[in-house]
């Protein structure tokens, strides 16, 4: 019975035959302090046009805030791709709305940026361990498994992918802009977008439709795509 008692306080690591780690005593027989094990903290990049941005977007960023201890959400600027809004106004909405607390609080710090470059190279000067992509359905999943594979061939980093939330499988910017172009209400816009991008959408159409210039260019050919599509 001593021996199957014995046998019982035994813990499962030594059971399998593992010592447990001892920790070292000094010549006073007090455990001597454990090495500092420097700690590496986790950044991740979260890229996009984010033209504009739209609660799909805030809904991949509130559900990666867990998983790493930074996060830069970096707008990307395409020259040859009209854009509704400007790289600094997408930035300055991404901020205001952080600010504003459209993003889950706690968890890992953000930070709002804007790039000109490929976008594995700007992930590899800040530092980035991975790369966040939004997956809203199996058409996202097939293209982005192919780019994922891509850069960790091209520039050997990582790419996690976040599920959006159902009620956004089908949000997209350019459904967004094609709302806008067809002269869509802020209402229609509602399930999108926060009300403070739905304003400034209108604005923008409103001043796009006045005056021309990138903004009415991008509109425009937005449109045209609707048209197509709706064609086809």
């Amino acid at each position: 019975m001593e021996y199957l008692g014995k046998a019982c306080r035994r813990t499962s690591v030594e059971l399998m035959g593992i010592a447990p780690k001892r920790v070292g005593l000094d010549q006073s027989n007090r455990p001597l302090p454990l090495p500092y094990i420097p700690r590496v903290a986790h950044l991740a990049l979260y890229a996009g046009s984010f033209d504009p941005p739209t609660l799909g977007h805030l809904d991949v960023l509130s559900r990666s805030r867990g998983l790493f201890d930074e996060i830069v959400v970096a707008v990307g600027r395409n020259p040859d791709k009209p854009s509704m809004f400007t790289a600094e106004e997408r930035v300055a909405m991404l901020r205001e709305l952080i600010d504003q607390g459209a993003v889950r609080a706690g968890g890992s710090t953000l930070r709002v940026d804007a790039y000109d470059q490929l976008t594995v190279d700007y992930a590899k000067s800040i530092g980035a361990c991975a790369m966040i992509r939004g997956i809203r359905n199996v058409t996202d999943l097939a293209a982005e498994c192919q780019l994922a594979i891509t850069n960790r061939q091209v520039a050997g980093i990582e790419t996690i992918f976040i599920v959006t939330g159902e009620q956004y499988a089908f949000t997209s910017s350019s459904l967004i802009r094609q709302i806008a172009a067809f002269g869509g209400s802020m209402d229609k816009l509602a399930p999108f977008v926060p009300l403070m991008v739905a304003k400034r959408v209108e604005a923008k159409v409103r001043a796009a439709v006045t005056n021309g210039g990138a903004a009415g260019a991008a509109i425009s050919a937005d449109a045209a795509r609707a048209a197509s599509s709706a064609e086809d």
